[in-house]
């Protein structure tokens, strides 16, 4: 990668402070917020829009990393790298996440409160904290924007909608979704930047296809 490239951590790191301070001050509030949000979308005219959103909305994200990940394969190497280096960050997100859910074990907000949801309640097991779909919509979304800045302008509502819809359809707190974020955006820039140094020592016909047109 190009040693003038813009310092990922450095930008990625206030961003990720931001949303881990939205799940402190969300947490004393959290039950108010459920209570308020939750059974309201469940019981409108939007609760299966939100349903589908919460469902299958990190979709979306994954279809714009795959042909993000064609595009630069062929155009433009550097960035598929960093889309690379951004994926083993998401790998690496998620599975912290996993291991967090297992040792904190935090209900479901649909089984803490007997209220209607716009989805039904996961299985008992299925902890809470934090969202695993906030993690990986959070972390595709950072490894776009690393990868391709201008991706930015879909990438980043794409997110926050999916993240949102997850509280929205009653199967998580804020706080589950805004730690969910904190934790993929800091985690996925962290890889991409101790990674530079591993992807700048590939062969350059790796790592630069123009260079290798010019040599055949």
């Amino acid at each position: 990668m190009p040693q003038n490239s813009p310092p990922v951590l450095a930008r990625a790191l206030p961003i990720a402070v931001l949303f881990a301070l939205l799940a402190v001050l969300a947490w004393p509030v959290r039950a108010d917020l459920y209570l308020a949000v939750a059974p309201a979308v469940a019981g409108s005219a939007a609760a299966s829009v939100v349903a589908d959103v919460a469902s299958y909305g990190l979709l979306a994200l994954v279809a714009l990393a795959g042909l993000l990940a064609l595009w630069s394969l062929v155009r433009d190497r550097a960035a598929f790298w960093r889309l690379v280096c951004g994926g083993v960050g998401a790998i690496s997100a998620y599975a912290i996440s996993e291991a967090v859910k297992l040792l904190v074990s935090e209900e479901r907000p649909c089984r803490v409160w007997d209220v209607a949801t716009a989805l039904a309640c996961p299985e008992v097991g299925d902890w809470s904290w934090p969202s695993n779909h906030s993690v990986l919509a959070a972390a595709f979304a950072t490894a776009c924007i690393v990868s391709v800045p201008r991706t930015a302008w879909f990438a980043v509502p794409a997110a926050l909608l999916v993240g949102v819809s997850r509280l929205a359809a009653g199967v998580h707190y804020l706080h589950d979704v805004a730690s969910g974020f904190a934790l993929a955006v800091l985690l996925v820039s962290l890889f991409v930047a101790l990674l530079r140094a591993a992807v700048g020592r590939l062969p350059r016909t790796w790592t630069s296809p123009r260079l290798r047109d010019h040599e055949s």
